[in-house]
């Protein structure tokens, strides 16, 4: 009778099968990430001479005047938002809204005083294929297609490896030194086992972040119930985009709400907002919204935002970052705890190089599988001839 595989030879296998088949996706996944870490720095770099404008004395366009300006530039175009920094020498950045399923037309840099195109923001479609392709791997119907799941369920994946590579290596523990020191010195097999084991122990704080973060955009039931246990509270249900735009919809003008409601935001928030991010009512929300950044040094995840009326400029809502709980701010800048940045420039260092390196585990856990088989083959070739191998 054949002897039952034990736990522990069950979690192998497992944690072998999978490195074989999600891990190369996470690779993948890994490396994408690590190269949107730092977009917002390689694209202010790439556009440097677009960014610049002379401010001397001039005055700055209101929102609701510089929307205008823009749309007249570039007719069938309507504006969705509006990146205003409150350095005076920087360019305002224009995002337009959706052409027709799936088409976006590229991000402009305009002047903010007399709203004089400057051109589009290079790199951008460069990082919108690495984005598409860490989230859903390129595949057909995007966020809504089977790449959402996909990703997701090797998010699942990375989880497993970490329990099951906990518990494989949790047995065979001697002293702290040969539990999270590694040994390069050592030849063959042992080496890549220490780059391996060692090295994926220091890092299972990170990689525990990044797949529980990461599940929060491919499965809408796992970030219902994360949210609910951030906040204490459901999320609220999206409104559904309507399937076709009313007539006379797209390249109707904007409201003259908008200047109400940038004057009380900048009443409320000060003159000068490290950045705001003003969003125009759309297909989804019907508010004026703004988020923004109150200090040159606040981090990320220090974002406040309002609503306003679109027909008054009333304020309708406010939510201030120095005002909400840890768990509140947490759900409202998930890509920060995503990215790492959430907890700071060193710990979004440690990220990035940490998805840089999902690629060396994928690297060694091969050369350890088939270094693993090569010695299989050998205790059976030197085995007499009809004695069974050990497993």
């Amino acid at each position: 009778m054949p002897l039952q595989p034990s736990l522990r030879t069950i979690l192998f296998r497992i944690h072998w099968a999978l490195g074989l088949t999600a891990g190369l996706v996470l690779a993948l996944v890994g490396v994408t990430g690590a190269l949107m870490s730092y977009e917002e720095a390689v694209l202010d770099g790439l556009n440097a001479r677009a960014l610049a404008v002379e401010s001397g004395e001039r005055v700055r366009l209101g929102p609701g005047a510089l929307v205008a300006r823009i749309e007249a530039q570039h007719p069938g175009l309507r504006v969705a938002g509006l990146g205003i920094p409150g350095d005076p020498d920087r360019a305002v950045r224009v995002r337009f809204a959706g052409t027709g399923p799936g088409e976006h037309p590229p991000a402009r840099y305009v002047d903010p005083y007399d709203g004089a195109d400057r051109g589009t923001v290079a790199g951008e479609a460069t990082f919108e294929t690495i984005r598409d392709l860490h989230r859903w791997l390129l595949m057909p119907g995007g966020g809504r297609g089977w790449g959402r799941t996909v990703t997701g369920l090797c998010a699942v994946a990375l989880l497993v490896f970490l329990g099951t590579g906990l518990y494989l290596r949790w047995p065979r523990l001697h002293t702290w030194r040969v539990w999270l020191r590694p040994a390069l010195a050592r030849p063959g097999r042992a080496r890549w086992w220490s780059l391996h084991a060692v090295v994926g122990t220091w890092l299972i704080p990170v990689y525990a972040v990044l797949a529980l973060s990461g599940l929060w955009w491919s499965f809408d039931a796992y970030r219902a119930g994360a949210t609910y246990l951030l906040t204490g509270s459901w999320p609220e249900a999206r409104p559904q985009r309507p399937a076709v735009q009313p007539a006379g919809a797209r390249g109707e003008r904007r409201p003259p709400a908008l200047d109400a409601a940038w004057q009380t935001f900048t009443a409320a928030a000060g003159p000068n907002p490290a950045l705001a991010t003003v969003t125009l009512p759309g297909a989804r929300d019907g508010t004026i919204r703004i988020r923004y950044r109150a200090g040159a040094d606040d981090p990320p995840s220090a974002r406040s935002e309002m609503t306003f009326d679109p027909g008054t400029g009333a304020l309708v809502s406010a939510a201030r970052a120095e005002e909400a709980a840890l768990g509140r701010r947490m759900a409202d800048n998930m890509l920060e705890v995503h990215r790492g940045r959430f907890f700071g420039p060193v710990v979004a260092l440690v990220f990035c190089l940490a998805a840089l390196a999902m690629p060396l585990f994928v690297g060694t856990g091969i050369a350890l599988y088939l270094l693993r088989r090569r010695a299989a083959r050998r205790r059976r070739d030197a085995l007499p001839m009809g004695r069974p191998a050990r497993a």
